[in-house]
């Protein structure tokens, strides 16, 4: 079974990279091959998306090679497919992968490894996306570490190699949690299969009693479950275990904070629903509803804690790193809706995380471009030094007043429709954590206003007076990233529908 789709769209950014790495050294063809590159791949992301047949349902573009690891009853598979719950993430992964490619057209610096760690980056994660054999999955997320290190530290600011070191640590632990996770399901001979579809349908029957016994006090299975959260966590990220996001994004460089922003993030909430949701919703033994107290929990101080430092920030991208600390904790939130007894409110929940997940994407990576253009400009980003740059940026104003709005939730764009279907899905099953999350709306406000206040209005210091506005190549990726923002804010339905469909697929309801 071999339908290509999915294939070449992993493939194509590091065949792209490939090809860059063979071409002569002229950088004008090579910033405009790995931008060529990004375009086809975003065409073809927006077809999978479209041809996503939502009225038939389940995992479509299927890719199926037999088992690729020769150990017998060792049942790993090259298997792609796309579901309700993956198409959306794969057209985000699309849009912020020409985005980062615009972004880095001023390169000037090795362009030829640049772009190629860059197309090796979002090959990665759109593997995790596709990817439904569970090795498969892991061996993916691994990958992104490589060009994550390589693009930070090799072409970022201030303390370029310790924010790629932080962050490589931080993953790595966490994908240690969830390697040994993977394989006490498969050799305590709870599944028989590594394929992510099949799990939920054949259940977590409980780990043997030996294994119980070995473990002492603490459940296999919610150990288990309590590994895979860990792994989720860490790349979502959540307090605690966010410190090292704001040093990536103070130290990378544009189109990769774009990317981390984007898509790097989602790929935690991707985990938690996918698998955390997926797979614990019916085990005999544990099952995430008895964890979503620590869900809801962890949900409402991320947001808060996150907001609070967020009024603390004077770097710009520092101040949207943090913002997404507390905006990231939505997801969580709405993932603990799935301790609700009925289906409606469970799938209610986890619609407005999985929401969240793609209008944080488009609205987060938006600001992380205009950052950059800002800087770029402005030589600077400490806010207390910047004022008055709308007169001479109008475009670039414009657009990060958008940005802002949608971040902080206004009506009529994607992040309001997003956090009001993660309150509506958790407000029955957790009011307090609910409710002290809603706070963080009001913070968001707060720092978002104060930001564009302070950046784009007022006095401005007069070296500031020869600043210039965004090039139409500089607005191609604003323009594609402000679409999403109105389109889902206005019309929610064009991706919730789809993303309904495979959760209710997800938690077999």
């Amino acid at each position: 079974m071999f339908s290509g789709y999915l294939t070449i769209a992993v493939f194509l950014p590091i065949a792209t990279a490939l090809l860059i790495a063979l071409m002569p050294r002229r950088d004008q063809w090579i910033r405009w091959t790995a931008i060529g590159a990004t375009v086809v791949e975003l065409v073809l992301t927006i077809t999978i998306f479209i041809r996503y047949e939502i009225d038939k349902g389940g995992v479509q573009f299927v890719d199926l090679f037999g088992n690729w690891i020769p150990i017998e009853g060792f049942d790993a598979r090259y298997l792609l497919g796309v579901d309700g719950l993956s198409a959306p993430l794969v057209l985000l992964t699309g849009i912020l992968g020409a985005a980062a490619a615009f972004a880095s057209w001023r390169i000037k610096h090795r362009v030829r490894e640049y772009f190629i760690w860059l197309l090796i980056l979002q090959s990665s994660v759109m593997g995790v996306f596709v990817s439904l054999d569970l090795l498969l999955f892991f061996i993916f997320w691994e990958i992104e570490l490589i060009p994550m290190f390589m693009l930070i530290s090799g072409w970022g600011t201030g303390r370029p190699r310790y924010s790629a070191m932080k962050f490589v640590i931080f993953t790595l632990a966490g994908s240690a949690f969830m390697l040994v996770a993977i394989l006490a399901l498969f050799m305590s001979g709870q599944i028989g299969t590594f394929a992510m579809v099949s799990i939920p349908e054949e259940g977590i029957v409980g780990i043997p009693e030996k294994m119980a016994l070995a473990t002492g006090l603490i459940a296999p299975t919610a150990l288990i479950f309590a590994f895979f959260l860990i792994a989720f966590a860490v790349k979502l990220p959540v307090w605690p275990v966010h410190s090292w996001l704001p040093d990536a994004h103070t130290d990378a460089p544009t189109a990769v904070s774009v990317m981390l922003a984007g898509v790097l993030l989602k790929m935690g909430g991707y985990g938690l629903i996918r698998i955390s949701a997926g797979f614990f919703m019916e085990s005999p033994d544990f099952q995430i509803r008895d964890a979503g107290w620590i869900l809801a929990i962890g949900a409402a101080i991320s947001i808060v804690y996150g907001a609070v430092l967020t009024l603390r920030q004077t770097d710009l991208k520092r101040l949207i790193a943090y913002s997404s600390v507390s905006h990231m904790g939505f997801v969580m939130l709405g993932v603990a809706a799935v301790s609700a007894t009925g289906s409606k409110t469970a799938s209610g929940g986890l619609n407005g995380a999985a929401l969240q997940m793609f209008t944080h994407g488009t609205i987060t990576g938006l600001l992380f471009l205009l950052v950059g253009m800002t800087y770029e400009r402005a030589h600077t980003r400490h806010i207390p030094d910047m004022g008055g740059l709308a007169p001479k940026m109008p475009l670039i104003a414009t657009a990060f007043l958008v940005a802002g709005l949608a971040s902080l939730g206004l009506p009529g764009l994607s992040g309001f429709a997003a956090e009001i279907t993660v309150f509506l899905g958790t407000w029955d099953v957790w009011p307090i954590a609910t409710g002290i999350s809603a706070f963080g709306v009001v913070l968001a406000a707060a720092y978002i206003l104060w930001m564009v206040q302070r950046v784009f209005f007022g006095p401005r210091p007069e070296r500031f007076d020869d600043a210039e506005d965004a090039t139409i190549v500089d607005l191609i990726p604003v323009v594609g990233l402000i679409a999403p923002i109105v389109i889902v804010g206005i019309w929610p339905a064009v991706i919730t529908d789809t993303f309904e469909i495979g959760i209710k697929a997800t938690l077999g309801l």
